[in-house]
């Protein structure tokens, strides 16, 4: 009953937003990610290693719709078989344009495959992510963002590596961030505050699970490239989740779109 729900709404809010699709080029945008750290809802995926993630985002001649593929991969050997390809098609869309309480959202599934792993024997799952934004709701540039991810099991009897089942659940993720002008770099220094409740995925308790405060800006190397460093730090208030009770890590990010 709950994917029922989950589906008839994002077809409302695709058939919401077709309407107003118009005709432009192609977008593609490819995107290089060094993580120090690979922290995926507040778990050291890859424990102390660091993650590379190469993305491809094409978006649909403006009409909301894109898909991104990712593969992410450790920094150290010994996790070849925790390599993983995303496939996550989305339709984004702005509601509510001329208003305070404009809305943008993003509606997304992602397919995680292990290509190393059979796949009912691997962490193979089905992940739906409902982001929304409120960029006028707040004044002095604060901006309100909440994200829900919801994911379970792509197949029936599918196991985690370890052969224990994979427990579907939410992760709910409130986030307010800021844009920080200064007249020594061309672009705002970004200030984020995230904190997020983690209900019983992965068999996690039902607990407020992170806090992570981040710092990033933007510089452009040319019309096309744009790199993003970010410095993050994460205070982790649920053991199930992530044991290590403060974590710090950087993201350097380099993006070219044609």
């Amino acid at each position: 009953m709950k994917k029922r729900i989950l589906l008839t709404t994002v077809l409302l809010l695709l058939v919401a937003g077709m309407a107003e699709a118009e005709e432009d080029q192609l977008g593609v945008t490819l995107e290089l990610q060094y993580r120090s750290k690979w922290l995926s809802k507040g778990v050291e995926a890859y424990g102390q290693q660091g993650a590379f993630f190469k993305i491809i985002d094409l978006d649909f001649y403006n009409t909301g719709y894109g898909v991104k593929v990712t593969h992410r991969n450790a920094t150290a050997s010994g996790y070849v078989d925790k390599q993983r390809f995303d496939y996550r098609p989305y339709y984004e869309h702005m509601l509510f344009e001329d208003q305070s309480y404009a809305t943008k959202y993003n509606i997304s599934a992602g397919y995680e495959h292990y290509p190393g792993l059979a796949r009912n024997r691997s962490n193979t799952t089905w992940e739906w992510r409902f982001a929304f934004s409120w960029p006028n709701i707040m004044s002095q540039g604060f901006i309100p963002r909440y994200i829900a991810h919801y994911e379970y099991a792509a197949g029936s009897n599918y196991t985690k590596p370890s052969g224990a089942d994979m427990p579907s659940g939410w992760v709910h993720r409130f986030i307010l961030g800021y844009d920080l002008e200064t007249p020594q770099i061309p672009k705002p220094i970004h200030l984020s505050s995230e904190v997020a409740y983690t209900d019983g995925l992965g068999g996690a308790a039902h607990d407020w699970s992170y806090a992570t405060f981040s710092v990033s800006t933007k510089f452009e190397i040319t019309d096309n490239v744009v790199f993003i460093p970010e410095l993050c730090y994460q205070i982790s208030m649920d053991d199930s989740v992530n044991k290590h009770d403060d974590v710090t890590y950087c993201v350097l990010r380099m993006k070219y779109r044609f």
